[in-house]
């Protein structure tokens, strides 16, 4: 019996990392990323509920989250996910599900990974909660990107796949700095912390651009 096309990127990664030794256990694309965080900013799909996406919150004050672009350049799209789900402010009057829209909205036209793309999406951004009480710290966060690249494991997943993956199917491994401020006690306070993972999109021939076909667990991506 053929593998099914949407679970096939998760099975070949899997062999690619159990090939390579690299000790991440099951990986990401098969549970999504993980629930936990070194701060609020890590909620569950089942903490939160899916997020519809293109549904925006009523009685805003800041800058509405932006589209993602629309753009063929598998690097350029990789940074804006990334930006889209790591740039927020808790004091803009918009919610977690407002920030994950983008990514949502924009994910593999088939249909086929979008299901999987909601949990893996929901684990970046804090629950609700969460952002309630970060909302009373006044707290930002924006992602400073360091690189994004082709993971070297790559070459060697498309291999495992033997051609049943779309042509076009990429991943970018986007590492960087997350930032946040906020108000600490009435003083100004700011963290940051490195944080790494990986895009998977599906470009040209696949479809005329790119679109979001999973995240890995975030601070375990393909290397």
């Amino acid at each position: 019996m053929p593998t099914p096309p949407r679970r096939l990127i998760v099975l070949v990664v899997v062999a690619v990392l159990a090939v390579a030794t690299v000790g991440v256990g099951v990986y990401g694309l098969l549970r999504g990323p993980g629930h936990s965080a070194s701060a609020p900013g890590g909620g569950t799909a089942a903490s939160r509920g899916p997020a519809t996406p293109g549904q925006t919150s009523p009685s805003t004050d800041g800058q509405a989250p932006a589209a993602l672009p629309q753009t063929d350049d598998p690097v350029a799209y990789a940074k804006a996910v990334a930006s889209a789900l790591f740039d927020w402010d808790t004091t803009s009057g918009y919610t977690p599900s407002d920030y994950e829209a983008p990514v949502l909205t924009d994910a593999d036209p088939s249909g086929e990974e979008v299901s999987g793309l909601v949990g893996d999406v929901a684990s970046y951004e804090p629950t609700t909660d969460q952002w309630t009480q970060l909302a009373t710290m006044q707290v930002a966060q924006h992602l400073t990107i360091s690189s994004a690249v082709v993971p070297s494991q790559w070459p060697e997943a498309l291999a495992q796949a033997h051609g049943q993956l779309r042509p076009g199917t990429t991943a970018i491994t986007i590492s960087g700095t997350r930032h946040r401020t906020g108000v600490w006690y009435g003083d100004q306070a700011a963290t940051s912390e490195p944080v790494s993972f990986t895009v998977f999109e599906a470009c040209t021939p696949a479809f005329p651009r790119c679109h979001t076909l999973r995240l890995s667990q975030l601070n375990d991506p393909l290397k």
